[in-house]
């Protein structure tokens, strides 16, 4: 992880990574920390099969993801669904459809900074198969996968091969 020199509040060069959570200035007592930020997965079913992205971007670009990203500031779990598949996807959801399904820490590196997050696992089913406009920044495809021909070794992040080990062989 690449880890931050100067001081914001003070300007030196003293700034010291905890090697957790924390970098904190000896000079001028400044503590940064670095909380565990919520993200939010959808898993987008339709019978036995799964709705997949493809990423377009790093981290992982050109691994498959399922619909989501990160809670904004004063924002619902639910709420961040509801957006992240519409700005994605722009698949409108019904929010009181959506099944909480369990919750994973993961990280999530970005610009060799390591973000810990807590990712939040929904379902939404759906009773047919979709096709959606792209938004080509983020996703490069999608794909509709049999729930028996999911590969974990596809996926692009840690939580989501744990999720779908446990969620493919209750």
């Amino acid at each position: 992880m690449k880890i931050l020199k100067y001081c914001p509040s003070c300007g030196k060069e003293t700034l010291q990574w905890d090697g957790e959570k924390k970098w904190n200035c000896p000079s001028c007592n400044f503590n940064l920390y670095n909380n565990v930020a919520g993200a939010v997965a959808v898993v987008i079913r339709c019978e036995n099969e799964i709705f997949f992205t493809r990423r377009n971007q790093e981290p992982k670009k050109g691994k498959l993801d399922l619909a989501g990203g990160f809670v904004d500031p004063k924002e619902s779990a639910e709420h961040s669904c509801k957006r992240e598949l519409f700005e994605e996807l722009q698949l409108d959801v019904d929010t009181s459809m959506l099944k909480y399904l369990t919750s994973l820490p993961n990280v999530y590196q970005y610009k060799e900074i390591d973000y810990n997050t807590i990712d939040l696992f929904y379902e939404y089913t759906v009773p047919e198969k979709f096709q959606v406009s792209l938004e080509l920044a983020e996703i490069s495809e999608t794909v509709w996968i049999s729930m028996k021909d999911i590969s974990l070794d596809d996926l692009a992040f840690d939580s989501q091969k744990i999720f779908f080990n446990e969620y493919l062989n209750p």
